[in-house]
């Protein structure tokens, strides 16, 4: 017997029993089990300079605030992933999700270099990205596309206010956000070149929002 998603009465496509277990299993991963990465992380071969303790917290702090984004982007993609229809849409949220694997292990490694810990309102940040993520692929693929697009871009300029605010010193937490950067951006791209749509402006003022409750609170806790 197959398991394919079927559209309710409403006309929307619910998840079948397969992926609800992936997207279970990708919570307990993205949360609780070490991140593993094919590339080699960036950066790892640079000195650790030694940093004066403001500095070294500063780093730890941003470091924690990229985690934390990492594991928003996990449930963003597997909430999408969940409700998609489109193969070649699920495809590109697969690979992407797989180089922001990546850059979770990248930050959750220097953060622990840097004495820091993670979020504790990871879980949070997971249940709520995933949510969105999901009601986002609801409303189909193109607007699927335009959301991923969307988050690729506020995190390319968030990042790049963290390159604005690390320590010169620290080159090791500032490559893994220069490569992180570039990734975004190349995600944000192929989602254009899918079809995204773009989004209302009032949608992206709320991500504005939303993104900034989150990298406010992760920051000191």
């Amino acid at each position: 017997m197959t398991r394919s998603t079927k559209p309710d009465r409403s006309g929307i496509r619910l998840p079948d029993v397969d992926g609800l277990i992936a997207a279970v299993d990708g919570a307990l991963r993205t949360l609780f089990a070490p991140a593993s990465s094919v590339r080699p992380v960036p950066g790892a071969g640079a000195p650790d300079e030694a940093l004066e303790e403001n500095d070294r917290r500063l780093s730890a702090r941003l470091m924690r605030v990229n985690h934390s984004g990492e594991v928003c982007a996990q449930a963003l993609y597997h909430g999408q992933m969940t409700v998609a229809r489109d193969e070649r849409v699920k495809a590109l949220l697969a690979r992407a999700a797989g180089e922001e694997t990546e850059h979770l292990a990248w930050t959750q490694r220097r953060l622990e270099e840097l004495g820091g810990r993670k979020s504790l309102f990871d879980p949070l940040w997971y249940a709520g990205s995933f949510a969105l993520g999901a009601v986002s692929g609801l409303f189909g693929d193109r607007w699927n596309l335009g959301f991923l697009a969307e988050t690729e871009r506020q995190v390319e300029s968030h990042l790049q206010s963290h390159l604005e605010r690390l320590p010169s010193q620290d080159g090791r937490s500032r490559a893994i956000v220069e490569q992180m950067k570039r990734d975004e951006g190349e995600h944000a791209v192929n989602a254009r070149r899918q079809g995204a749509a773009d989004l209302p402006g009032p949608v992206r003022l709320a991500m504005k929002l939303t993104s900034k409750v989150m990298t406010g609170a992760s920051h000191w806790l």
